[in-house]
């Protein structure tokens, strides 16, 4: 008979340090980016649900771009994104409407004016973010200079999910 060294565990949940138990702990605020895409509406989808499954805040966040190059063709750039994120607002809306009773979450609307890179990492910051949430880029350029999700990856502040 091999009495190698066994040992059992008797400890109990009182035994055990308090503030973690597996399954319940999770992101308190979670970031996801849109721009009106069909991969950030995904995205949006995909936030909403772990949102809701983990009792967290969906920090919805759209970046205005800035497009010099528009002002100098008579375009208004700050009412042209103005005029998207209003778009995007009343979409989210609808959306929450339409979901109210079946499907509840805490959510809160945010814009920042930049690139979006630079406008998720503020938005994440500015909110203590737990997560990241974006979608894959449909740009076919970005297989090159890298993607939106490539460079928070990159950054390695938060975890990030990228939704196709």
């Amino acid at each position: 008979m091999n009495k190698g060294n066994s040992e059992e565990n008797t400890s109990n949940a009182a035994d055990r340090p308090a503030g973690f138990e597996r399954g319940t702990d999770g992101p308190k605020v979670i970031v996801v980016g849109v721009d009106g895409s069909d991969s950030s509406w995904r995205a949006a989808a995909y936030a909403a649900g772990l949102a809701r499954r983990q009792n967290a805040l969906l920090a919805v966040v759209y970046v205005q771009p800035v497009l010099a190059g528009g002002a100098a063709l008579g375009v208004s750039v700050v009412e042209a994104t103005e005029e998207i994120a209003e778009e995007l607002m009343a979409e989210i809306r609808t959306q929450a409407e339409r979901l109210r009773g079946v499907f509840e979450v805490r959510w809160q609307f945010h814009t920042f004016r930049g690139d979006p890179y630079s406008g998720l990492v503020r938005a994440a910051d500015d909110l203590t973010a737990d997560a990241v949430v974006v979608g894959a880029s449909e740009r076919a350029g970005h297989r090159i200079v890298g993607s939106v999700a490539v460079r928070l990856v990159k950054a390695g502040r938060w975890p990030v999910t990228v939704v196709p």
